[in-house]
This record gives structure tokens, C-alpha cells and sequence, in this order.
């Protein structure tokens, strides 16, 4: 008997001390409706569904014990939706349009989707270029000066891109945001490589974040292939290309081109 009762403490006590998650969300896509969501997230290398929920008139809502902040990925089905969400303790509010997204509600994921935005307005800013560039071929002006105008302009365009990235990375070393960023930075190479950004962003990095299990695995073969290139190490045959390219954990977009949300036709 005294056995049971202490069991049950246990798991009261063990309970208490897990915070709960509340993500509320909406959507006006026609063919969400009737869909089950998924909240995915990596676990011990490999994705793993974190919660499930049915969207019924445009409503849907994911709740439980959380016993650490998480970074998920919303999928319908199979299809993701390309849209990370921090589950961390609070009142979350997911919204979705056919003109794009949000998650709202608590401090992280206030923050990943200032930076979102941000990072959409440089984005959308570069595409502006190749209808200006059309625009000052209509209006006669000669084709070498509208080159190194727009190269100029592109240039400073991606150094803003550069350096909001490696900025928001370094400012959140410390939770589940600077190892998520850098993993969607990194995830459009074909194989792990280091350029100056990534040396920049590890040169300033605390033990935590060289750390977590996908920043240390990338660092750690993107270093080991840059040696086979240099010739300082073995096996140089064994250099993946962009015919083999090397697998990455699906939690997050497969490039940082957040604008593209994708949503599922039915």
C-alpha cells in the first residue's frame, strides 16, 4: 500500500513541475478544413510527431505538458506547412491566410517571427530588382549601366541578409532559436560547408550552442570534408556532392525563403 501511495506522489509531484502548452490557431485556407495537423519535431535524430490536432471550421488547437521549449514544424499529413512554431509554455495563437502567417503569443515566437518578417522584406526587396530591371529597359537606359546599378543594390541587399541572419543567431545562442535558424540557413547547401558566415556565427559560439546534436554534426562534417578538399585528410573520394547530398533533419523549411508558405490543395 505504501508503495502505491508513493507512486503516486511521484507522478503528482512529476507532474506539477511540467508546464503546459496552449496553441490555438485559425485559418482561412479552404482546404486546411478538415485536415489533421501535426506539431513535428526532431528527437534523438529522427522526427517525431509532438502533437496532433483535427481543423474543424477553420479551428484547431494543440495542448499538453511540455517538459522542455521545443521547435516544431507544422505539417498537415506528411506535407509541411513550412512554418515553425516554438511550443513553449503560454497562450499561442497560430494564424493562416492564403496571403501568409503567423504565430503570436509568447516571447519566442514573437521574436522568430519579427525576424520573419524582416527577412521577408529583404526578400521580397531583391525580387523588386528584376522587374526594375525591366522597368529601366523599357525607359532605354543602357544595359551595362542598369547591371552595375542592380549589382550594387544586390550586393548590399544580401549584406543585410548576411548579417540580420548571422545577428539573430548570435543573440539566441541560448535558445532553441539560434540552432533553429542556423539549421534552416544551412539546410539549402548540398552537403555541409563552411563559408565565412558559418565560421563568423561558430568563432562567437558558446559551448551550448557547438553543442546541440545538429550544429555539432554539420561543424563537425563540414570541417572533416573542407580537410578531404584541402587534401589534409584520407578518402578524399567520399566528398559528398551535390549529387549526394547529405541528410538533415526536416524540422524546419528546406531553405531560409520564408515567404513560400506552402499550403496543401486538396
Amino acid at each position: 500500500m505504501n508503495k502505491i501511495i508513493y507512486l503516486f506522489v511521484t507522478i503528482a509531484v512529476l507532474t506539477s513541475c511540467a508546464e503546459s502548452y496552449s496553441i490555438q490557431g485559425s485559418s482561412s485556407v479552404s482546404s486546411l478544413d478538415g485536415s489533421k495537423l501535426y506539431l513535428k519535431t526532431v528527437k534523438d535524430q529522427e522526427l517525431k510527431n509532438m502533437d496532433s490536432c483535427d481543423v474543424v471550421h477553420g479551428k484547431f488547437r494543440f495542448t499538453g505538458l511540455l517538459d522542455t521549449v521545443r521547435l516544431a514544424t507544422l505539417y498537415m499529413d506528411e506535407q509541411s506547412l513550412a512554418m515553425p512554431v516554438v511550443v513553449e509554455s503560454g497562450e499561442i495563437e497560430i494564424h493562416i491566410d492564403n496571403t501568409g502567417r503567423s504565430v503570436t503569443g509568447s516571447p519566442l515566437n514573437d521574436k522568430l517571427y519579427q525576424f520573419i518578417n524582416r527577412h521577408d522584406q529583404l526578400g521580397n526587396e531583391l525580387n523588386e530588382l528584376s522587374h526594375k530591371q525591366s522597368q529601366m529597359l523599357l525607359e532605354g537606359i543602357d544595359e551595362d549601366v542598369i547591371n552595375r546599378q542592380l549589382s550594387v543594390e544586390a550586393a548590399r541587399l544580401a549584406q543585410q541578409e548576411d548579417s540580420l541572419v548571422t545577428n539573430f543567431i548570435v543573440e539566441n545562442f541560448d535558445n532553441v532559436l539560434g540552432p533553429g535558424v542556423f539549421m534552416m540557413m544551412t539546410s539549402g547547401y548540398p552537403y555541409p560547408v563552411l563559408t565565412p558566415q558559418i565560421e563568423d556565427i561558430m568563432s562567437k559560439a558558446p559551448k551550448k550552442f557547438k553543442e546541440d546534436p545538429y550544429v555539432k554534426e554539420y561543424y563537425r562534417a563540414a570541417n572533416e570534408i573542407q580537410a578531404r578538399q584541402n587534401g589534409l585528410a584520407d578518402d578524399v573520394t567520399q566528398v559528398p556532392t551535390a549529387q549526394q547530398p547529405v541528410t538533415k533533419p526536416d524540422t524546419m523549411p528546406d531553405s531560409l525563403q520564408l515567404p513560400s508558405l506552402s499550403l496543401p490543395q486538396k
